[in-house]
């Protein structure tokens, strides 16, 4: 599942898993079995959401590996100085491997990692790596362009509220890959976006949804941890692209599609390598390609015509035929970003500007 991962750029660098398997994983002094693996979370897990996605991937990480690993989890940790006293306990009590699953958890990771060189951590979504810290993510923007695709499609208003969390470049490709998705279907769309400046907000993201409602959203998406966004779209009855989790259960007639993230394999394969002591930071971006995301429980009402071209449209991805991020690109303020080609890793990896259909601005970063 996990062979083909692509090299990318400076911000977010990833490197095949193939060669992480054969040259990358090499040097790592091996951990005494079984291995305790420490998961820390910044929401609780609860039943959907981010912190669900990442837990689902340790039980099928302890599930593949059985006696040769033990696992441990802290749920809401709030970034900045709990995570590391929290990453620093579990360092102190035996944990051969931590797993910190916040974008927010990146500096006080490297801090512990410092004071701890003989414990691997995997970070989710960092940008700086250490001798035992890697990072790893996924390419949501491939499956959020589908998901705006989708909405552009269905959509009666042309309008489409976005629940975001921080301004971090991997919101705003995002935002940016729903919107030139949507449209695609629709070239006057529009996509509005509330900001919450927190991942896990129940009741901000409640009213986020419904201000976008008010303003003429008939289909919702979010970038948030909670299912706020998918219950307050089935209670007013507008659609719902969900993101990280399935969240039919909360919305099943609002739901249209899910924007889902696996992590079962990689755990797996991570966790093995610091069993055997082929483990080394090479961080890791992999895609729709790669079995880290995909767009998944496809709402059974959506008309059979939709489903094929999205269809069409995700195998496109698969292949490479159709890159979300593909020229002519203007921003939101009417400046060219790209003629022709396609946005590389770097420029992804880094963006902080909003397209053409986007209303509003990046909020200046944290």
């Amino acid at each position: 599942m996990l062979k083909n991962l692509r090299r990318a750029a400076r911000r977010w660098p990833a490197c095949a898993l193939g060669a992480i398997t054969i040259q990358a994983f090499i040097g790592a002094p091996a951990q005494a079995a079984p291995l305790q693996a420490c998961f820390v979370y910044v929401s609780p897990v609860g039943q959907a959401g981010w912190s669900y996605q990442h837990d689902q991937g340790r039980l099928v990480m302890e599930k593949a590996l059985g006696d040769a690993v033990r696992t441990r989890t802290v749920e809401a940790v709030a970034e900045g100085p709990d995570s590391e006293r929290v990453m620093r306990d579990l360092a102190t009590q035996g944990c051969g491997l931590i797993v910190a699953t916040s974008f927010g958890y990146l500096e006080p990771a490297l801090r512990v990692a410092t004071e701890f060189p003989q414990v691997r951590f995997e970070h989710a979504g960092g940008y700086k790596t250490a001798p035992n810290l890697n990072t790893f993510n996924a390419r949501y923007y491939e499956a959020r362009w589908l998901a705006g695709w989708l909405a552009g499609m269905q959509s009666k208003t042309g309008v489409a509220g976005y629940v975001a969390g921080f301004p971090v470049p991997e919101v705003v490709q995002g935002i940016n890959a729903f919107a030139l998705g949507m449209r695609a279907a629709n070239p006057k769309a529009e996509v509005k976006v509330v900001w919450l400046n927190a991942w896990f907000d129940p009741p901000r993201e409640r009213e986020a949804a419904l201000t976008l409602i008010g303003q003429g959203a008939d289909v919702l998406t979010n970038h948030s941890g909670s299912p706020a966004v998918p219950q307050a779209a089935e209670e007013k009855g507008v659609m719902l692209l969900a993101y990280q989790s399935d969240m039919a259960r909360f919305a099943p007639k609002a739901q249209l599609a899910a924007v889902t993230h696996h992590w079962g394999g990689y755990y797996t394969q991570v966790a093995r390598a610091v069993i055997n002591g082929s483990w080394k930071a090479a961080p890791v971006w992999g895609g729709m390609k790669d079995g880290l995301v995909q767009v998944s429980a496809l709402n059974p009402a959506l008309p059979a015509a939709v489903k094929a071209g999205l269809a069409e449209r995700q195998q496109a991805i698969v292949d490479g035929r159709l890159k979300p991020f593909a020229g002519p690109l203007v921003d939101n303020t009417g400046r060219q970003r790209l003629a022709g080609g396609a946005l590389d890793d770097n420029a992804i990896a880094n963006m902080d500007w909003l397209v053409q259909g986007v209303s509003g601005s990046v909020p200046q970063k944290r």
